[in-house]
């Protein structure tokens, strides 16, 4: 039969992840001929092939691709005919607009794991294994193609063993960048919390010596460090929760394995999967019977458990053999530390570091994710999951760089029908913080070639964010997008909706276009624009920032709005957390609006309403009143509060009223609860022929989520990107979408 040459063209995450051996071992068994290699765009195959074979080969590239591998596209074209005597694995051209994806860092292969504990293996504990289809990528990279001189890993080199399985097209290790053994690749350093090195002859021994010691010990990880300690020393714990001024917040555990997990909560079948996953996401679950020590998570009955996903990790735990808190190790609103200098700021915190010498280029902070109805929810988008390249339904005319918000940041760039999401960066409240944005931004930059001739922002003036596009970006065109028109948006893409939607937006707070505090909002939307047909309506936020984080000065301003000054007599838990002084203050400053913005808020509602009832007046973290509010719901209440509705505005106050005569704290609660899901049934109603859209973060509650899946079994929500403000950057690219092109 007739042989001709072909040109193959494959995009996607094809680098690094084992698809130029997995070409050439399809090679072998078809018996063809020709060359694979990397380029900017992806992985290039010239075949020389009878069309029969061809097909074969096609069809086997698009259902035995690699693990770690993700296809976005396979182009092939007949060229003219070339000769070839074999097929080889040529050099990785390094030219042209890069747009090939950057594959994330994901936990280590069983494959590995094996030889991890095998004593007869030549990397028996050694605690940086790796292969092709495992280990770290996004956080060792400094550009791409992803070849090891673009990586950390290029200050290693690879002794004579390992360069043998590097070169080997048909093992395991072939191209796998982190290659490295005892002899030749990164290792271990225990040292205590003044840079002092600790001698001993097996490190991770002495490492599980102090945990059990009841130590807290950082650990340099893959794309951070974790302090850690023995989730089951009460002791350990509470000193971790005071040295890291953290009194409450629950704290994340790493468990061995999923027996040990069962032994510390109730586990489904997806959450398990979930757990399982070569991402190893933490994942919340609920806490198991009887309940395990309640410093971990104080009256909380949700706990996140993830696997260990590095060698470092299994080492440790399998000679532990007990639970481990592991939470970021940061100052409080920073990101996470990558480097022993900025580990040093923590040095009252941790007593011992565990340091390794392969640097972290690329900072990335663990992934979370619950189950809900069904549904994975991705609180946090980071290690395992991102950077990730999502397909646009139509094309941008201009490469665009989105700045997201000030909370849960994150940032994205966008050329041609693609989008590049950065992970979770954090909360811009820092000096810090800040400048870890900034390099994330010139990490996209620099890694895709990308220059921005278009930045999209929010509306919201104070934003860091808002500041980053006004103050760097002289002469570049700057759009911005409301905020929860872009939450609706980023879930349209997500779900490659292109008509009209309802779109329900709850959440803290977003900068509304007549200068309030939106953010409980139902629109129609579609991509060129969106009609705001209900809110909630507002109320004062007294102090305006400060709200945020006390929940009794929200219900108090609610209290003025359904009493006045009859509300400064008044006895119950909101007025109870205020003096006498301090209550007059209040009302003056509600009177004359001082310091006190307009917010629809449902996020802030949530707070009001946890004030009124006594369950949280200041909160030591964000979220904490909704995460309190959800212990209290009893699913065996029936009914809603009645609430007043007209030409848009749900009027909360009847709502409140009756909220404050129930004698039931649970009881109130779960009204409350149906009150929201009632709301959103109420304005849905006039526009029933719309998907229904939910997106920002009060949506990561819960029991107000299952309601609704209850009462909307088709509500779509978005489950690849967070519903808060870690996923509007995905809505502000889409914002720019010409769709009148019909390209």
């Amino acid at each position: 039969m007739e042989h001709f040459t072909y040109k193959i063209h494959v995009t996607g995450t094809v680098q690094g992840v084992g698809f130029r051996p997995f070409i050439y071992a399809l090679s072998k068994r078809y018996l063809v001929t020709g060359t694979v290699s990397n380029n900017s765009k992806g992985v290039e195959i010239v075949l020389n092939a009878d069309s029969i074979t061809l097909k074969q080969f096609l069809i086997a590239i698009e259902y035995e691709y690699p693990p770690l591998a993700t296809i976005n596209n396979i182009n092939c074209e007949e060229i003219e005919f070339q000769h070839f005597d074999d097929f080889t694995i040529v050099k990785t051209e390094e030219v042209g607009e890069v747009t090939v994806n950057i594959p994330p860092d994901v936990s280590i292969c069983k494959a590995c794991e094996s030889e991890l504990f095998d004593p007869q293996n030549r990397r028996y504990g050694y605690p940086f294994i790796t292969c092709t289809n495992c280990g770290v990528r996004y956080s060792i990279l400094y550009d791409l193609p992803y070849d090891r001189v673009h990586t950390s890993m290029k200050f290693f080199e690879m002794c004579e063993a390992c360069e043998l399985e590097y070169s080997n097209p048909l093992d395991r290790r072939y191209h796998a960048q982190p290659i490295g053994c005892w002899e030749c690749g990164p290792t271990l350093k225990l040292m205590d919390n003044v840079g002092r090195g600790v001698l001993t002859p097996t490190i991770i021994n002495k490492v599980v010596e102090l945990l059990l010691k009841g130590n807290i010990v950082a650990v340099k990880g893959v794309g951070g460090y974790h302090l850690m300690c023995d989730a089951t020393n009460e002791k350990a714990v509470s000193a971790l929760r005071e040295r890291k001024h953290r009194p409450t917040k629950p704290f994340a555990v790493m468990v061995r394995d999923m027996e040990m997990a069962r032994g510390l909560a109730e586990i489904n079948m997806l959450e398990e999967q979930l757990l399982l996953s070569k991402e190893r996401p933490i994942v919340i679950v609920g806490v198991g019977t009887p309940r395990p020590t309640d410093i971990i998570n104080p009256n909380i009955s949700k706990i996140g458990l993830f696997l260990p996903y590095t060698p470092v990790h299994l080492l440790i735990l399998d000679k532990l053999n007990r639970p481990l808190v592991a939470t970021s190790a940061n100052v409080t609103d920073e990101p996470i530390c990558t480097s022993l200098e900025e580990l040093e700021k923590l040095q009252g915190v941790y007593d011992y570091v565990l340091e390794h010498n392969r640097d972290i280029v690329n900072g990335c902070d663990d992934s979370v994710l619950m189950v809900v109805g069904g549904q994975q929810i991705i609180l946090r988008r980071a290690r395992g999951y991102a950077p990730v390249s999502v397909k646009l339904p139509f094309s941008l005319k201009q490469n665009t760089l989105a700045l997201g918000a000030n909370q849960k940041s994150t940032v994205a760039i966008g050329f041609g029908d693609e989008v590049i999401l950065s992970p979770h960066i954090g909360d811009l409240s820092s000096i810090g913080s800040v400048g870890y944005y900034e390099k994330n931004i010139e990490t996209l930059k620099r890694i895709y070639n990308f220059e921005p001739e278009v930045i999209v922002h929010d509306r919201h003036p104070q934003y860091e964010s808002t500041k980053y596009a006004k103050g760097n970006h002289e002469g570049l065109p700057l759009q911005t997008t409301q905020h929860h028109y872009a939450h609706i948006l980023g879930v349209m893409v997500e779900k490659k909706i292109q008509g009209k939607v309802f779109g329900v937006a709850f959440d803290g707070t977003g900068y509304g276009e007549d200068g309030n505090l939106w953010g409980g909002e139902f629109m129609v939307c579609d991509y060129e624009g969106y009609e705001r047909v209900g809110h909630i309506e507002y109320f004062k936020l007294l102090g305006g920032a400060k709200a945020i984080k006390e929940p009794k000065r929200v219900a108090l301003s609610l209290l003025f709005d359904l009493y006045a000054d009859e509300a400064l007599t008044l006895l119950n838990p909101t007025t109870k957390a205020f003096s006498n002084a301090e209550l007059k203050i209040q009302y003056i400053m509600w009177q004359k609006g001082l310091n006190s913005p307009w917010s629809s808020s449902v996020g802030r509602l949530f707070d009001a309403v946890a004030s009124l009832l006594g369950v949280c007046q200041v909160m030591s973290f964000e979220g904490e009143s909704g995460m309190m509010l959800e212990e209290l719901y009893d699913s065996s209440v029936e009914g809603h509060y009645t609430f007043a509705y007209e030409d848009g505005v749900i009027d909360i106050l009847p709502v409140l009223k009756a909220l404050l005569d129930e004698t039931d704290t649970s009881v109130a609660v779960s009204k409350f609860f149906h009150t929201l899901v009632e709301m959103i049934a109420v304005v849905y109603k006039e526009h029933d022929t719309l998907p229904l859209v939910l997106s920002g973060g009060v949506f990561q509650n819960r029991v107000l989520l299952g309601l609704i899946f209850e009462r909307f079994p088709e509500a779509i929500v978005p489950n690849l990107f967070p519903p808060n403000d870690g996923g509007i950057v995905l809505g502000q690219i889409a914002s720019q979408l010409n769709l009148k092109q019909g390209n």
